[in-house]
């Protein structure tokens, strides 16, 4: 891959490389963390020695690898500006100790606030703004060689006791030049069944008022969406499921390409090369995307061709929540896309904000309403959030103009206008968290999704076990007691706090509702997961040839009305 505005010889660069010392990246390897995988396969690729290490380890063991390989440069991905304090902390523990190579950052909340990102950062040297491929690339070398980086584009560094910054560097235009990103980290997995996350595309032309993704891809010059070619997603997908043994694929695109007749296009051809690899009838894939992306006959041929999970921005319930966060739709599309995705059968979960900043009594009741219209039949677990004011996001800026800006980088929040939303928002959190119903450790609300991702992926990658039908009730049964056990909850508390009485539920009692569910759901799971343990393992050890499985030439395997636009 050709290096934009590179002023390095070749044997200038080959000498740098010899006497390079390794490159390594630090950042959440949970579910894995393809930003990390770009990073070091183009490193890599360019001759350089790249080591990845979790963040989630302790700081000794971070600081005897980093002894172990005496690095040029340590980046660290911090992903989300929730963990700032977190990384300062390892920053200073590894200055402390001795460590005086170049720390440089990257991420979202860096590349948009980077002076802040520096002054929070002591030990850090400088920030990679934005895409960082080519940016990281030339900072190494220049480095490697001793020369000035300071002069690289899209980096700000501390010079004294001002931040600088440099010209921004363009969006990559070309998705296809990039190798393939390394994955270091152990897969996650259903039943034995590997799962590895991948990218179709980047950026997203939407423009949410709570999301910092727009705004990233906005400070930047270059083309918003850019996407792969279907060929390219799907040779990576083929070399993983050879190489790695994996049959599940998880999209983590912001948005993957489907709105429009141009992406259509693109849905259509991915699966046309899904069908010619065979891959449509040995792997199963999830994306995310919108409510307005969901047409029953574009998801129909996208479910035959593996799809089994949809991940929806739903957000809220109510109208006048959906114009605050500018969604650009409506309640009625939301509910439809449900109806849609419930009709062909295919899971899904969600992302919904209970509460925003221009929630009352009634927008929380109204939100309360569509959970039950959604999922009350249980069709999924109900959970919710507070919408957080990140930075680089519209909407932070609006409630910073309002004077209703509350918090820190690490902790951002906001008043609400009315007190009795505040204190339902209290009192429902002590609750909720004093039992690990939503978030926490192992959450409830996790744990009855899984059981039914495990459904899913027993549907989709074994024959048809004996008993399915009965057991996907029970799931779904217990997934609807979980609900509308939250549902009671969330209308006791806020009628409650209207009248200004003691909410008659306590976390002990909570708790003991929780055991139940819990020990009833995982008494079915392990039953049945026990029972069909062979299949299971049979078709964990099944052949992995896909020349069998792949479409007969000429032969089509799907047609579709003509796109709208």
């Amino acid at each position: 891959m050709p290096l934009p505005d590179a002023e390095q010889s070749n044997d200038q660069v080959t000498a740098s490389i010899e006497r390079a010392r390794p490159v390594v990246l630090v950042g959440f390897q949970r579910q894995g963390n393809l930003g990390l995988g770009y990073l070091a396969s183009t490193l890599r690729q360019h001759g350089h020695e790249v080591t990845t290490c979790d963040f989630e380890l302790q700081d000794e063991e971070i600081l005897s690898l980093v002894r172990q390989l005496d690095p040029i440069v340590i980046g660290f991905s911090v992903i989300f500006q929730l963990y700032v304090q977190r990384f300062a902390s390892l920053i200073d523990f590894l200055r402390h100790r001795g460590v005086t190579c170049h720390f440089t950052i990257g991420g979202h909340f860096p590349s948009l606030s980077a002076g802040e990102a520096l002054q929070l950062l002591a030990g850090v040297d400088s920030v990679v703004r934005f895409e960082g491929e080519l940016t990281l690339l030339e900072l190494v070398q220049a480095i490697s060689t001793g020369a000035d980086w300071r002069s690289i584009h899209g980096i700000a560094y501390r010079d004294g006791s001002g931040i600088f910054t440099t010209p921004v560097r363009a969006l990559i235009q070309d998705l296809d030049q990039l190798p393939f990103p390394e994955r270091s980290f152990e897969p996650e997995g259903a039943l034995g069944f590997k799962a590895f996350p991948l990218l179709a595309s980047r950026g997203c032309s939407r423009t949410c008022a709570f999301c910092s993704i727009q705004t990233f891809y906005r400070s930047v010059p270059g083309k918003l969406v850019r996407v792969r070619a279907p060929v390219k997603v799907v040779e990576e997908m083929r070399s993983l499921y050879e190489d790695r043994t994996a049959s599940i694929f998880l999209f983590q695109d912001d948005d993957f390409p489907l709105h429009g007749s141009v992406w259509r296009r693109w849905a259509l051809e991915f699966v046309r090369e899904l069908e010619r690899s065979g891959l449509s009838r040995r792997a199963i894939w999830k994306i995310s995307c919108r409510a307005d992306d969901v047409d029953p006959e574009l998801f129909s041929v996208l479910h035959a061709a593996g799809l089994y999970l949809v991940y929806l921005g739903l957000e809220s319930g109510n109208q006048a929540g959906l114009q605050l966060l500018h969604k650009q739709t409506t309640v009625e599309q939301n509910l439809r896309a449900v109806a849609t995705l419930k009709q062909l059968g295919l899971m899904f979960t969600y992302g919904f904000m209970l509460f925003d900043p221009s929630s009352t009594l009634a927008t929380v009741r109204t939100n309360l309403e569509f959970l039950r219209q959604t999922v009350g039949d249980g069709s999924g677990a109900a959970v919710f959030c507070k919408m957080i004011p990140y930075d680089g996001t519209p909407i932070k800026k609006l409630l910073e103009q309002s004077g209703r800006l509350r918090g820190d980088v690490c902790h951002p929040d906001y008043e609400f206008q009315d007190p009795m939303v505040t204190t339902l928002h209290s009192e429902l959190s002590i609750l909720l968290e004093g039992c690990s119903w939503i978030h926490g450790d192992s959450p409830l609300a996790s744990q009855v999704d899984w059981a039914r991702h495990e459904v899913a992926v027993m549907e989709r990658l074994l024959p048809p076990l004996p008993g399915m039908d009965s057991y996907k009730a029970t799931i779904q049964r217990v997934t609807k007691d979980v609900n509308e056990t939250l549902f009671a909850v969330v209308q006791d508390i806020s009628n409650a706090v209207q009248q200004q009485r003691p909410t008659s539920w306590t976390v002990d009692s909570l708790n003991e509702v929780r055991s139940r569910i819990l020990d009833e759901m995982l008494r079915e799971r392990n039953k049945f997961i026990l029972q069909h343990q062979a299949s299971i393992l049979d078709g964990l050890h099944a052949p992995r040839s896909l020349v069998d499985a792949a479409e007969v030439p000429g032969h089509d395997h799907f047609s579709l009305s003509s796109s709208p636009s």
